[in-house]
């Protein structure tokens, strides 16, 4: 790899997660549309941006090859379904916890996510974990579990978000095809329960198309170009970085996140939480410890 695809990779990769950083600011205008609804609109206009750039591109061959070999067979098929229901879910959490003023939760479920990676792999991969990647697991647990002794609930959102968006990266770990194709198979396949939905809100008092001012539209319609084009800048930056740099590169989104929530939307940070992210925190120094030492 030369200096200029090195440079290429590291630029793709910093506005990859400077995007998902600040996507929270972005939901936060869709305010007064539902969470259910925003993510309807989500599948829908990813289907189009995607699309778009599968035909201007010049990939549409490519595309139609690769789909037709993921669905040859039933169990390739069956793992694509999954890995659109996790995208699904994930999406929603956020969208949902962006709304209800739990920014900070998701910033620290997308901490613990690469965590969540390594235990995944060793429980469905067969990938053994080093003595510092456990030692990383135990601190993230303890203060996963520090939380819920404090405040006498369960975190759904911070571990929700990891164990969805974990599990999508295992499913997509064994299906074939390119970003683009997978994408977009994904966001087709939910695509017909979103319009459906679309169309019972219309029938129950009206949707955002029909409610919504031309601002409140013209988020909707972008919805499908914040969703698209980190995936893209993504794949970009993993097929030109080393393993290390994008996993360097990652802790940027969450970080941001977490200084929008507190500092921006004023949302609570108290001794609790300072005490579990200082835990967790102190694993992902562990994790990146372990990196460091194998790659």
């Amino acid at each position: 790899m030369n200096e200029n695809q090195s440079k290429q990779g590291i630029i793709a990769g910093f506005f990859c997660y400077l995007i998902w950083g600040v996507l929270p600011i972005y939901w936060k205008q869709l305010n007064n549309v539902g969470a259910f609804e925003v993510l309807a609109n989500r599948f829908i206009w990813s289907v189009v941006f995607v699309g778009l750039i599968i035909v201007c591109t010049g990939r549409w061959q490519s595309f139609k090859e690769e789909t037709a070999l993921i669905f040859s067979k039933a169990s390739m098929g069956i793992r694509m379904t999954l890995a659109a229901i996790m995208v699904s879910l994930n999406w929603g959490i956020f969208i949902w916890a962006v709304a209800d003023g739990r920014i900070v939760e998701t910033s620290m479920g997308y901490y613990i996510n690469p965590l969540v990676n390594v235990l995944f792999g060793m429980m469905f991969l067969g990938e053994r974990l080093l003595n510092l990647q456990k030692l990383a697991v135990f601190c993230a647990t303890c203060g996963i579990g520090y939380l819920v002794y404090q405040t006498g609930s369960l975190p759904w959102v911070s571990i929700g978000l990891p164990l969805t968006f974990a599990y999508y990266g295992l499913l997509k770990k064994v299906i074939p095809g390119s970003a683009f194709t997978t994408t977009m198979i994904e966001t087709v396949m939910i695509s017909p329960i979103a319009l459906g939905y679309l169309y019972y809100l219309s029938q129950r008092g009206g949707n955002a198309y029909q409610t919504g001012d031309a601002r409140t539209l013209c988020f909707i319609v972008g919805a499908g170009i914040v969703t698209a084009t980190p995936i893209i800048l993504f794949t970009t930056a993993a097929k030109l970085l080393p393993f290390k740099t994008v996993g360097f590169l990652q802790y940027l989104a969450p970080s941001i996140s977490f200084l929008i929530g507190v500092f921006m939307y004023g949302e609570p940070f108290t001794t609790t939480h300072a005490i579990s992210f200082g835990c967790i925190w102190t694993g992902l120094f562990f994790y990146i410890w372990s990196q460091l030492k194998t790659h």
